[in-house]
């Protein structure tokens, strides 16, 4: 099949084939993804790197996550040839059970407990070379001179933050007119670069049991708040192990419940049952495959996923090989989709996003997976007065039905969309790494992957093809993880799938919203280890990334 994209051998690639022998770093954002590289230049591991990009994304990419968000963390430590996971996701307020009927998607009472600050520091702490001080140093110095708005940014600050409406929104994102800024504009935000300075002084205590905790629930309690002092005192974040599925004699290793990773895992064990040649990108067997796969993960999910402390999540079961085959006789090539009824959620919708993803390597194999976020673009739309922190909405996740497993209870974990992904193979009877990837999008995340690690692995593409591969998205009734939770289903499609390719879905009997050519959801970023040490890294083209291998 030709193609009119610069580069790549297969379907084409917006990238050029990136690749060096040393480090890599991919971001999405440019300033971020050069502190990782100066971090690294400057004799850092990939923990100090990654720790100085998600408080350095904090300032130049607002509205995707900062010190008020939640994430996973996911390190490789090469020396000792593990994979361990930081599960930095804070729960539900103390006082969450004032939450009425609805739950608001702005405003303070859309906030849980910000949990990326503990997570990060306890990941430089254990596993850091640089001082704390020397990785914070940079978002300091960027939130003190000011960055420029880009003009994605610029968009969704008009359509999505509401910042207008808060006014210590408005103090940084504003204009001396009221207007919010626009592409272009600098953005200082001087509160929040004298939060980093205690954090790089104080670390997570002088986050959790200081000043900052203080102001914070402060805050809430003068606009209809949750938090109580008690929840920043008493939260940790938990180091966890991962858990794991093979595919086609690779390893896949994915953030365990509260994470949805294990809906990617179910997923792939699902198409596994499936030929390379039935899943060949593009082609109309693989979309109604894979969609199939992702409404049969989904409605699992819908069952069974939630906060492990507070429900017991069948993980064995929903990882068993048998069990990935049974659902995958339900998917037929020669008949329609599986119908609705056969994937009915048995509750009633509540009466009434996004994140940011990196990935680091550095040249003693050393590697770090990372999701953070602030739930939808721009949290809750509020900014902590005399902090500069932008607060998160991840209440939005919840549902208020107390027949879900995902019922609201103070103290609970939400069930979250992120899943940090790394892959291994076997080389000379070890596990070597061989990819490092992930991407934002909320409940769109596992579908992305899904698609990028089937183009790796079952068709040789390199990550730069991959991650420009034309992007189908499925969004499936009653499994949004966002209040409502209900939605239209359809399958959006890029325009640069083949028509045969479109019509043979429609024909399977999905709705299908064809999108422009680069409109379709997630910004994927990858690092690749060939077994001759060499490193090739690539960013999605459809936001703001960089992504620097040398």
């Amino acid at each position: 099949m030709k193609h009119n994209l610069p580069h790549g051998d297969k379907y084409g690639s917006i990238n050029t084939n990136m690749v060096g022998f040393n480090a890599a770093v991919v971001t999405n954002h440019w300033m971020a993804s050069s502190v990782g590289r100066d971090i690294l230049m400057k004799g850092g591991n990939a923990f100090d790197a990654a720790c100085a990009i998600s408080f350095m994304l904090g300032v130049v990419e607002p509205q995707n996550s900062g010190i008020g968000g939640d994430g996973f963390i996911m390190m490789f430590d090469a020396q000792e040839n593990k994979v361990s996971v930081i599960n930095a996701t804070g729960p539900a307020p103390e006082f969450s059970y004032k939450i009425g009927d609805r739950i608001p998607i702005k405003g303070m009472q859309a906030a849980s407990v910000p949990g990326i600050v503990s997570g990060v520091i306890k990941m430089h702490k254990l596993k850091g070379s640089m001082s704390l001080e020397e990785c914070i140093a940079p978002a300091i110095e960027a939130a003190l001179a000011g960055v420029p708005l880009s003009r994605d940014q610029s968009e969704s600050l008009m359509k999505e933050s509401k910042a207008e409406t808060f006014e210590s929104s408005l103090n940084i994102w504003g204009k001396q007119n009221k207007k919010l800024k626009n592409f272009g504009d600098k953005v200082v935000n001087k509160d929040l670069a004298e939060t980093l300075k205690l954090i790089s002084i104080e670390g997570e205590e002088g986050f959790y049991k200081g000043k900052i905790a203080e102001k914070i629930v402060k805050f809430s309690d003068d606009n209809d708040g949750l938090y109580s002092m008690s929840d920043f005192n008493n939260f940790e974040a938990e180091i966890q192990e991962p858990i794991s599925t093979s595919y086609r004699g690779f390893e896949v290793y994915e953030a365990p419940p509260n994470s949805s990773g294990i809906t990617l895992l179910q997923q792939l064990n699902i198409i596994e049952n499936f030929s390379s040649e039935e899943l060949k990108p593009l082609s109309g067997s693989a979309l109604q495959i894979m969609v199939e796969a992702k409404r049969l993960a989904f409605y699992d999910r819908e069952r069974y996923l939630a906060d492990p402390k507070f429900i017991e999540v069948p993980v064995e079961k929903l990882l068993d090989k048998n069990y990935a085959k049974d659902l995958a006789q339900k998917i037929n090539l020669d008949r329609t989709r599986i119908a609705n009824s056969e994937l009915a959620i048995d509750y009633n919708p509540d009466k009434v996003g996004d994140t940011t993803y990196f990935c680091v390597a550095d040249n003693d194999g050393n590697s770090v997976s990372q999701l953070q976020s602030i739930q939808t673009q721009w949290g809750s739309g509020m900014v902590i007065e005399g902090t500069g922190i932008l607060i998160n909405n991840r209440m939005s996740y919840w549902h208020l039905d107390q027949n879900h497993i995902n019922y609201l209870v103070p103290g609970k974990r939400v069930r979250h969309t992120m899943n940090p992904i790394m892959v291994f193979r076997k080389i000379n009877d070890k596990n070597s790494l061989f990819l490092v990837n992930g991407t934002p999008g909320a409940d769109t995340q596992v579908q992305t992957n899904m698609q990028v690690l089937s183009s790796i692995i079952d068709h040789n593409f390199l990550v730069g093809e991959a991650v420009s591969l034309p992007r189908w998205t499925h969004y499936q009734n009653l499994t949004e993880s966002t209040i409502p939770h209900s939605t239209p289903e359809f399958i959006s499609m890029e325009d640069r799938f083949p028509e045969e390719t479109i019509n043979y879905i429609k024909k399977m009997g999905h709705e299908v919203e064809v999108v422009d050519s680069w409109s379709g959801k997630g910004s994927q970023g990858m690092i690749s280890f060939s077994s001759n040490g060499l490193i090739g890294a690539a960013v999605d083209p459809r936001r703001d990334g960089q992504a620097l291998v040398w």
